[in-house]
């Protein structure tokens, strides 16, 4: 269980919103989000409706403007909640779309995804355990994926603009 606090003022000011599960839009809630308090569990928000847009993971802590985040505005418009895994991780990521071309296994975080396999780009994956981030850049910088369990048949099924992947983690953290 988690609980996600939008406030639209900065240093949780304002009228603000506590949410409890994923909700696809939250634009009848809030104008604006200027700052969020995650009180419990682990979150995604999105600067969209329907889990579309920048993505953010949020986990416990206080974010008292949208910089805290990494935000790029104070448009939230959707969240989702990531539901706590115990266990193992694995993925399967291939350099072509559908499944096709080269194919490794991920059962860990990785760093630089350039340095370990030799290519860049992602294409397709199919995530059997846990969830997992895509960052664009190494080092888990820059813009962020969230990944659950299921099939991504191409790079925009994630949400992503590019197949460029510079880093991967696992969500462990509660």
């Amino acid at each position: 269980m988690g609980k996600i606090i939008f406030y639209e003022d900065r240093n949780f000011g304002g009228r603000h919103y506590e949410c409890m599960s994923d909700c696809s839009d939250l634009s009848s809630y809030f104008s604006r989000c200027n700052s969020i308090r995650v009180e419990s569990g682990c979150f995604m928000i999105y600067e969209r409706p329907n889990y579309m847009g920048h993505q953010y993971f949020m986990r416990r802590g206080e974010y008292p403007d949208y910089h805290r985040w990494m935000g790029m505005s104070e448009n939230i418009c959707s969240c989702r909640m990531i539901p706590m895994m115990h266990g193992s991780h694995r993925m399967r990521i291939y350099e072509r779309m559908e499944f096709g071309g080269q194919m490794m296994e991920l059962m860990d975080d990785c760093p630089n995804f350039m340095d370990r396999f030799r290519w860049s780009d992602v294409h397709s994956c199919n995530v059997m355990d846990g969830n997992w981030l895509f960052y664009d850049q190494p080092n888990y910088r820059g813009r962020m994926y969230y990944l659950r369990a299921g099939e991504y048949r191409r790079f925009s099924d994630w949400g992503g603009m590019s197949a460029r992947v510079g880093s991967i983690r696992r969500i462990m953290d509660y």
